[in-house]
């Protein structure tokens, strides 16, 4: 009569996990961040040792899950973004962003190309698809790194730059991921496909995204702040309708083949420049927020699931991959990035230190696989779960007072 579901086990663990996850760093550091590897490590602690617990999706055999989860997730992390910066002050307060996102992502990309080769023996477009998915910082895990709330300003030099980069290096890194799977596809370099590459995935790709967040995200504020005047949508205690303006910037967006995570950066940005001072950009953060939280929570615990599956790969050459990114590859090539700039010796060490990977990293990985054939997927697979893990432990542990002490 009385049985074990193993559907209500799991919902019963991630519950747990979700709630000890936020719980416990109160008492250790007070600092929520820290959250993302308890998550984490109480998805692999149950899924491997409770009993009755079901096979976790398996992301080399089954990335579409993955990808689609991750999508929504990094979709509602760049709107959030960027609806929480107040102020988009002058150029001098963007060339550190510009910088990040010009020389110091290329830089990273083409250290993962070569480390990916040398020490994990991949061909050239294997390590340079690894360089493309690893080479974004992560809009969702970075919060604490972040400009504050709408209303609440905190834009720091430090936080501004950190939270420009997430917003935008999401979606320009994801020509370097099309010209990866092209190479794998195609088997060689060719002069005909570089030039469809810089026509189409650079060109035409950026200038559609761009265009759609700028016309899209200015039409949404239009039919939240405007009309109906005497009855705005705006009016609402809700944030959902603002959501449903983000799914449908994004999902036109991909429609026209633009890059939909630049759009709805940019539809943030263009939606918090209407109606500055209007209560309702707080209401639609703080949904926006519980939102990403509740996602990115259900997709750790399942990472943190499926590390059992992926160990086997875990050689010292991963290993070595991942903690070459966080230690030297991308400390170094920001740093280079950051010189002449504005920033303070203390603020450029830790803008360079604080490229938090994460779920990008995971949407980005899943969505090559369920369209190509990846070589050495597990090992691809290995990687970006070791890379998550030490950077949310290493980050999110020690994020908040960094970012302090470089800030006061």
């Amino acid at each position: 009569m009385f049985e074990f579901s193993s559907y209500h086990i799991v919902l019963t663990i991630v519950g747990c996990a979700i709630l000890f996850a936020h719980w416990l760093p109160r008492w250790i550091s007070g600092r929520e961040p820290a959250a993302s590897a308890l998550l984490i490590g109480a998805g692999y602690l149950s899924f491997a040792f409770i009993p009755g617990t079901p096979s976790p999706f398996n992301p080399v055999n089954a990335p579409k899950v993955w990808e689609m989860t991750s999508e929504i997730c990094v979709v509602i992390g760049l709107f959030g973004v960027g609806i929480r910066i107040d102020r988009l002050r002058v150029w001098k307060n963007w060339q550190a962003t510009v910088r990040l996102l010009a020389v110091a992502m290329p830089l990273t990309i083409a250290a993962l190309a070569f480390l990916g080769v040398a020490a994990a023996g991949m061909t050239l477009a294997t390590g340079l698809l690894l360089g493309a998915v690893l080479a974004p910082t992560d809009p969702v895990l970075a919060s604490d790194v972040q400009v504050g709330p709408p209303l609440e300003g905190g834009e720091h030099p430090v936080r501004f730059t950190l939270t420009t980069e997430a917003g935008l290096n999401d979606g320009l890194a994801f020509p370097f991921l099309y010209l990866g799977m092209s190479l794998i596809t195609a088997s060689s370099w060719s002069l005909g496909l570089f030039a469809e590459w810089l026509a189409m995935d650079v060109a035409y790709r950026i200038a559609v995204g761009a265009a759609s967040g700028l016309v899209l995200g200015r039409l949404v504020a239009k039919l939240l702040f405007d009309f109906p005047l005497e009855n705005a949508l705006s009016k609402t205690a809700s944030g959902l309708v603002a959501f449903a303006g983000v799914l449908i910037v994004y999902g036109l967006t991909e429609l026209l083949e633009g890059y939909g995570f630049i759009a709805v950066f940019l539809a943030g940005l263009t939606l918090r420049r209407s109606e500055t001072n209007h209560e309702y950009h707080a209401k639609m953060h703080d949904f926006v927020e519980a939102l990403e939280r509740a996602l990115t929570a259900l997709l750790l615990v399942a990472l943190g699931a499926a590390i059992p599956v992926l160990m086997p790969h875990l050689t010292w050459q991963v290993a070595a991959v991942s903690f070459a990114l966080v230690f030297v590859i991308r400390p170094a090539a920001a740093w280079i990035a950051l010189s002449r700039t504005a920033l303070l010796s203390r603020e450029r060490l830790v803008v360079a230190f604080y490229g938090i990977r994460g779920v990008g990293s995971i949407y980005y990985l899943s969505y090559a696989a369920s369209y190509v054939a990846l070589p050495n997927a597990p090992q691809l697979w290995a990687i970006v779960a070791c890379t998550i893990v030490i950077s949310t432990v290493v980050h999110g542990f020690t994020a908040g007072v960094a970012i302090e002490r470089a800030t006061t």
